[in-house]
């Protein structure tokens, strides 16, 4: 909450993961590519947390099936952004309504 600041500044839950570099920069058309954003815009230490609490999430969760096993290495990373974009998305949702986290309702 504290390196977000107010979440009323964000219209949408869309900008707020956006802001926290857990949505992807590239354009593309017709399968192909059209360009790359800015990578570097939005708040790098949040990103950064994300990460780590996906991991964390991945590690504490494991019959929740979150991420692919062993076998699915070359998944493992496009899950960890997922993983990572939904707890952004959570959290969002749980600083906006001022209510407690619940694994339950997220991993459902």
């Amino acid at each position: 909450m504290l390196e977000t600041g107010p979440v009323s500044r964000f219209a949408k839950v869309g900008n707020y993961v956006s802001y926290c570099r857990k949505v992807s920069s590239h354009w593309s058309s017709n399968g192909k590519l059209k360009g790359v954003g800015n990578k570097k815009n939005g708040n790098r230490y949040l990103a950064w947390a994300f990460s780590e609490a996906a991991e964390l999430a991945r590690r504490y969760y494991p019959e929740r099936g979150l991420l692919p096993t062993q076998d699915a290495e070359d998944k493992l990373h496009v899950a960890h952004s997922a993983l990572a974009h939904k707890l952004a998305r959570a959290a969002y949702y749980i600083m906006r309504d001022q209510v407690p986290f619940r694994p339950e309702k997220l991993f459902s």
